[in-house]
């Protein structure tokens, strides 16, 4: 189970929003059923991305030795 404040990583593109697989995102809000959530994706500086309902078929636990990497944020 996620809980809500957790970070997430993406498991597939999510090409409306010019998110990729392995972007890193966070709880925001966790749904009733603990399957689906409110996520939210910021930019180095804050900017909000997007925030998009997701489920556990989306996004994965950020494990805890792996490292952030960085890239350009494509349009969508």
């Amino acid at each position: 189970m996620i809980n809500e404040l957790e970070t997430v990583v993406l498991i597939k593109d999510i090409d409306a929003h010019g998110l990729k697989k392995d972007d890193v995102g966070v709880i925001v809000h966790q749904y009733q059923d603990a399957k689906t959530y409110e996520v939210e994706f910021v930019t180095g500086e804050g900017e909000t991305v997007a925030v998009l309902t997701l489920t556990e078929d989306d996004v994965r636990l950020m494990r805890r030795r792996e490292i952030l990497h960085v890239r350009e944020l494509t349009p969508a």
